[in-house]
């Protein structure tokens, strides 16, 4: 064969790696890129001179891929992987270094590599961008579907207000008049009854952000601390322990002390029954340009993926029947937006659950 037509034997590799490659991308699916990579790689070993000799290695984020006899220490050509015009990943393609010499690839070859890192790193930038896309219109759908929850938790909690402040008005009435005492036993009974129903519907109050509030100056520090000085038998009962980040010694913010502890209360306690015994519980604070931020993870199972846009419906609850509400959460979800904050969850590595409060620079002091 003349070098005329190896030249040209070589280029119709390139250009037919190159499709392949191509057209492996457009049809790519999304939910399982490990499988196109898989083929992408193959393709590529096939685009080279010397098949035969020919490894490839392909590596971005959480993937990696390569070829079954792929070696670090060998003769390569590289090239990154840009996505959004950063360095996230790389490919090489490999010859055995007891063989080859760096000389022994065609420039074309690095040209094709870099052409391809190119596409690549274009695949990454939709997948990244329809991730977000997903993520936003879930954000949005679960704001939507808290927000409506919310004028109707409103509605109910106002409707049950009356008759429940007249259970107890006439209980109370009952309680001076009757002196049998098994009647006052089952009146009392109908109070503590009563008295927990209006407690139910104080949180419902709160999740629906229709509680009153005193906005006051507060430091946020001493009262993370007095939370957790109290929550010491809890911890003691599961041999947690904690571990504290505070960025400043005092974080001044404007808030309702009452409802703030509330929130701190919850999700201490929420992170304690979830972690495991003799686990880590980190409580982390700090105040930044951005705002404030307060972090709270456990080392528990985490949350399942089919309940992350849940956790903060009312009556909503994993736990056992009796042992939750399902308003702790909520409650939190409305006394945050109460305050222009946010709350979210991520997972913790390698497991467990970080709840994430910010504060805008306005409730700052």
């Amino acid at each position: 064969m003349t070098s005329t037509e190896a030249r040209l034997k070589e280029r119709v590799k390139e250009l037919t790696c190159l499709y392949e490659v191509t057209s492996i991308i457009v049809n790519a699916d999304y939910d399982d890129l490990k499988s196109s990579l898989d083929e992408i790689v193959l393709c590529l070993k096939r685009g080279w001179q010397f098949v035969e000799d020919t490894e490839v290695i392909l590596a971005y984020d959480n993937f990696r891929v390569q070829t079954k006899d792929y070696k670090p220490s060998q003769v390569c050509l590289y090239t990154n992987i840009k996505v959004f015009d950063e360095n996230s990943g790389y490919i090489k393609v490999t010859y055995p270094e007891n063989k080859y010499q760096l000389s022994d690839f065609l420039k074309e070859e690095q040209d094709l590599l870099d052409n391809i890192s190119l596409t690549i790193g274009h695949l990454f930038e939709r997948k990244l961008v329809r991730d977000r896309e997903a993520a936003i219109k879930r954000q949005m759908e679960r704001a939507d579907r808290l927000h409506i929850l919310g004028e109707i938790t409103a509605g109910i909690a106002h409707e049950l207000n009356t008759p429940l402040a007249n259970i107890l008005g006439f209980a109370e009435l009952l309680q001076e008049a009757i002196k049998d005492k098994d009647a006052l036993r089952d009146i009392e009974k109908i109070m503590e009854n009563a008295i927990f129903s209006r407690e139910i519907v104080k949180k419902l109050m709160f999740f629906a952000c229709e509680m009153p509030q005193e906005m006051v100056e507060i430091d946020l520090i001493p009262l993370a601390e007095n939370a957790l000085k109290l929550l010491q038998p809890s911890f003691r009962n599961k041999n947690i322990r904690l571990k504290k980040l505070f960025s400043h010694d005092s974080i001044k913010m404007k808030a309702d002390t009452v409802q703030l502890t509330q929130v701190l209360f919850n999700l201490i306690m929420n992170a304690i029954y979830y972690s495991p015994v003799e686990g880590v519980i980190q409580v982390d604070i700090k105040k930044s340009a951005k705002g404030i931020q307060i972090k709270i993870a456990d080392q528990g199972d985490g949350i399942e993926e089919k309940n992350e846009d849940k956790v903060f419906e009312p009556f909503f609850t994993t736990k056992p029947m009796g042992e939750g509400s399902g308003l702790g959460l909520s409650v939190v979800h409305g006394i945050i937006s109460s305050h222009q904050g946010t709350i979210g969850h991520e997972p913790n590595k390698p497991k467990g659950t970080i709840f994430r409060v910010d504060f805008p620079n306005s409730q700052a002091c």
